[in-house]
Formats: structure tokens, C-alpha cells, sequence
């Protein structure tokens, strides 16, 4: 009877792996070509009863974005973007060192694990949300590849309260579409990530302005806006 039992559960587990495989394919794939209306942090955005700003939102697609801009921001979150798998060894070990000598944990997330917790997961820091978001990473990865990602981080990335994507963030914080943005000005936005909600790029206090002017040297570093011309 025990034998049985442990058979049948072992079935129903097997079961409820593979609908959940099947189930994770299903909420990626779409999204390899339909832009996402919404995200898991602009639900909680809405849902929060301490969030009283508008959302604001307006999607631009890759061949729009100014390529300016996108290398701002790959410059400053995640310069090893074109050539990981979605995971940066070195940044995590890097961390895990800073931990043990300081004893806490600096970010490591790539842009993809980014794009992967904002799209699909709750607000909050577990093992159990680490492991769903290290999944959901690996599939975004095979599935959109490398320029899909970029396109729809530049789209929901968070840049100040109920301001979502790159756009909507140039017309809040500068008053012009992201197409005019200057490159000082693209680099000013991507040095308030990932804390957005603290500073403002239009009135960049004197290490914000600094952190941007190292990102524009950066960025000449890895050969300006032609690095990322063949993300795939």
C-alpha cells in the first residue's frame, strides 16, 4: 500500500512539473512578439493603497529606441549583456565577496533576470522568488533572445513614480520624446538605475552628474552605439 501511495504521488508531482513547464512556455512565448500590456510591478503599483500616481506608459518599438540611449543603459546595468547567458558568473561571485567583507549583498542582477522578476513575479526577496526568477530567465533568453529583452526592458524599467519605460520617462524628466534625448541626458537616466525613485535626472545632484559623465566614457570605452548592432 505505502509502495502505492509513493507511486501515485510521485505521478501527480511529475504531473504538476511538466503542466507547470508547459505553463511557463505559455506565458513567455506570446510575448516574443506581442509587446506586454502589463507587468507583475505595475499590478502591484496599481493594487499598492500607498500608490496614488498615474501610470504612465508609451511603448516604442527596438527600431525607435535611440540606440544612444539603450547603450546608456546596458553601460550602466549590465555591460557583460551581449555576451552572458543570462546569468553573470563574475558579478555574482564579485558580490558574494563584497558580502563576506562587508557583510551585505550588492545587486547582480543582470538585465535579463531584471526583465524577468518585473514581468513575472512579486515584489519581495526569497529563495523560492530566486529560483522562479533564475527559471523565467532561462527562458526569456532562449526564446526572445538577446534584443527582444533590451526592448522591453527599455519599455517597463521603472523611472520614477507610475513613470514606466524610456519614453515616459523623457517626457516626465525632460519634456521631449526619447528620440531628442542628448547623450548627457540618456546617460542621466540610466545612472538613477535601479534606484529611480530617489533621484532626479533632470536635477542631477553632483554624484549622479558624475556617475553619467562615467557612463559616456564607458561607453566610448566599448565602441559607442555600434557594440550592440548585432544583439540577436
Amino acid at each position: 500500500m505505502l509502495r502505492k501511495f509513493f507511486r501515485r504521488l510521485m505521478r501527480y508531482l511529475l504531473i504538476m512539473i511538466a503542466g507547470l513547464f508547459v505553463l511557463s512556455i505559455l506565458v513567455v512565448l506570446p510575448f516574443k512578439w506581442l509587446n506586454p500590456p502589463v507587468t507583475m510591478v505595475i499590478a502591484d503599483r496599481w493594487l499598492s493603497p500607498d500608490y496614488d500616481y498615474p501610470i504612465r506608459k508609451e511603448w516604442l518599438d527596438w527600431d525607435t529606441i535611440p540606440k544612444h540611449a539603450a547603450l546608456a543603459v546596458v553601460t550602466s546595468e549590465d555591460q557583460r549583456f551581449p555576451k552572458h547567458i543570462g546569468f553573470d558568473v563574475d558579478a555574482i561571485q564579485q558580490a558574494l565577496k563584497e558580502r563576506e567583507r562587508r557583510g551585505e549583498l550588492r545587486g547582480a542582477s543582470t538585465i535579463s533576470q531584471q526583465v524577468a522578476r518585473n514581468m513575472y513575479l512579486w515584489t519581495g526577496r526569497s529563495w523560492v522568488r530566486k529560483g522562479i526568477e533564475a527559471w523565467f530567465t532561462v527562458l526569456i533568453e532562449f526564446i526572445w533572445g538577446k534584443q527582444r529583452i533590451l526592448e522591453i526592458y527599455l519599455n517597463i524599467a521603472e523611472w520614477g513614480p507610475g513613470i514606466f519605460g524610456l519614453e515616459a520617462a523623457s517626457q516626465y524628466h525632460f519634456g521631449k520624446s526619447a528620440t531628442q534625448l542628448s547623450p548627457m541626458q540618456a546617460a542621466l537616466l540610466a545612472a538613477t538605475l535601479p534606484s529611480p525613485l530617489r533621484y532626479d535626472p533632470a536635477r542631477p545632484a553632483s554624484h549622479l552628474y558624475q556617475r553619467a559623465q562615467w557612463n559616456l566614457q564607458q561607453q566610448r570605452k566599448l565602441g559607442g552605439p555600434n557594440w550592440l548592432a548585432n544583439l540577436s
